[in-house]
């Protein structure tokens, strides 16, 4: 077991959405915490009450010699960097695979390097998208389904991260772990993902329109995810770097499937309305169906606490007041 008290951490992607929330349990547990980022989507901000206890370098994962100077020192690497959001993975398919493989090259190298032996690797429930095992468990097959769909640039990254993880963790690391993220959402978590876009969109339907509102999403709206809230996910990635078990992937998430039709009627109730969801084209390659097997990570200790309602009327109030005021 890994105790974070007095430890040496660099988190890579620290001042992102998940990173920083990881820095600040961290920091919370008595660890001292260096951030590389280049703040392109993140903010420092987002580090909240421990800004000032953080050592922050703003640099590029893709720059081998800044990912070595962030890892001088260190006693454990949690490497999150990556570019998330459903858009750019269409629009930007070549920079989040030179982001993904050259960033998790680099990590290694400066590992390698300097010494450490203690390695914590972001995956995504993307790198096994395609599974037909619902719930789905870690040691389902990775597949690209299609290489041609820049969908894939994501997905795909992310395999080359296991791979490159545990091929090099049984040989060169004492300890190197995976961990899957499962939709996870919350307030300041960016604009490019379902609950806030769902948020903002009904936010300016409800000011121009009274009534019920007719509200247009992606599919049919009988896809189905199991979204798991910030400090839900912050609790179980705790429990990955204390007690994750050398070359093991953990899902991160939770059992409780959910329609999209559902969550945008949950968030229309935050707002005190009514919406009729019209189903709209969905992107080739969506995933219908998405629910993680989390029977690894329980046996870690860990059990979600903050239901679908709960989590959704905190990030929908965030989003009202900041981006829609």
């Amino acid at each position: 077991m890994i105790d974070p008290r007095g430890r040496k951490f660099l988190v890579t992607g620290g001042t992102g959405f998940i990173g920083s929330a990881l820095v600040r349990g961290l920091v919370h547990r008595g660890a001292q915490v260096r951030c590389l980022d280049n703040n392109s989507r993140g903010a420092t901000d987002k580090l909240g009450d421990v800004v000032n206890r953080v050592e922050l370098i703003i640099g590029d994962i893709r720059d081998p010699a800044t990912v070595r100077r962030a890892t001088q020192g260190m006693d454990t690497v949690c490497h999150l960097a990556y570019i998330n959001g459903t858009e750019f993975f269409y629009d930007r398919p070549e920079l989040i695979l030179e982001v993904a493989v050259k960033g998790m090259m680099n990590v290694i190298d400066a590992c390698l390097a300097e010494g450490v032996r203690d390695l914590v690797v972001a995956s995504s429930s993307e790198a096994c998208e395609s599974s037909a095992r619902i719930p789905t468990p870690e040691d389902v097959p990775l597949v690209v389904p299609d290489v041609s769909n820049p969908r894939y640039s994501y997905g795909g990254g992310k395999i080359i991260s296991e791979l490159l993880t545990i091929n090099y963790g049984r040989k060169h690391f004492d300890r190197a772990v995976l961990f899957r993220p499962h939709n996870v959402y919350g307030p300041n978590m960016g604009s490019e993902h379902v609950i806030p876009q769902f948020a903002m969109g009904m936010g300016r339907a409800f000011a121009n329109t009274e009534g019920i509102v007719p509200f247009q999403i992606q599919g049919t709206g009988q896809e189905t995810r199991s979204f798991i809230y910030i400090d839900d996910f912050t609790d179980g990635l705790l429990r990955v770097i204390e007690r994750g078990a050398h070359l093991n992937v953990y899902n991160i998430g939770t059992p409780d499937e959910v329609t999209m039709a559902k969550v945008a009627h949950l968030v229309a109730e935050v707002f005190g309305r009514q919406i009729t969801v019209v189903p709209g084209a969905i992107r080739p390659g969506s995933t219908l169906r998405r629910c993680p097997d989390i029977t690894k990570l329980r046996a870690l200790g860990f059990s979600p606490a903050t239901s679908l309602e709960t989590g959704v009327s905190a990030t929908v109030a965030w989003y009202r007041t900041a981006c829609l005021v």
